[in-house]
Formats: C-alpha cells, structure tokens, sequence
C-alpha cells in the first residue's frame, strides 16, 4: 500500500474517531440543575418562561399563530403548531442549556436557559 494511502486511512480514522467522541459527549452530559425553558415570541420579542421542573403542558399565542410546548421529564418541545408545515414539532426534545428548536412561521424560538 502507498504511504498517502496509509496516511489517508490513518486521518480519516482520527476524524471519525473525534466525531464520535463528540458525540458520546453531547448526548451522555447531564443538564445543569439551574436551567429553565425560555419562549421568545412575537415583533416585539416577548419573552416566557416554563419550569423543568414541572411537567405541563402550555398553549402559547404568538400574535401570528398558536403553538403548544410540552415540558415532560426535564425537557421542551413544540406539540403542536397551526402553521402548514409544522417543522418545529419535529426538532424533537431539548434539554440542555443553549439547545433551541424554532417555529418560523410563528416568530418562536424554544430554548433552554439558565434559571433566573
């Protein structure tokens, strides 16, 4: 085999081997205690906030549609949109700081945020 082969294996190896590493790492790290869901809706960029806590189940008006967030077992996620194309509901669960999931059509932003 050509050294620059044998080099082209090793680096792409690496690579994966990183990548994969980042990902065991996102997806085993713990949510921090303090954090809180945060809605940010609206022109005017209105701002709510929603207990991890707690599981319920909230119904939002964001001045250009409805959207429904479920908080269950420390995590957020859109339910339900009256948007067309209800992208937002499959973003899936966030749950730890910094994550976010987006409504578009309904100028809403999901994210998790540390708690006040």
């Amino acid at each position: 085999m050509k050294k620059s082969t044998i080099l082209n294996v090793i680096f792409t190896a690496v690579i994966l081997i990183a990548a994969l590493g980042l990902l065991v790492w996102q997806r085993t790290r713990k949510p921090a205690e303090s954090v809180q869901v945060q809605l940010t809706y609206g022109d005017e960029n209105t701002v709510t906030h929603m207990p991890l806590d707690k599981d319920e189940t909230y119904t939002v008006d964001t001045g250009y549609l409805t959207v429904t967030i479920q908080v269950q077992d420390r995590q957020a996620r859109f339910i339900n949109s009256t948007c067309p194309d209800h992208v937002c509901e499959n973003y899936g669960w966030v749950s730890v700081e910094d994550q976010q999931a987006v409504c578009v059509p309904g100028h809403a932003v999901l994210m998790i945020v540390p708690a006040d």
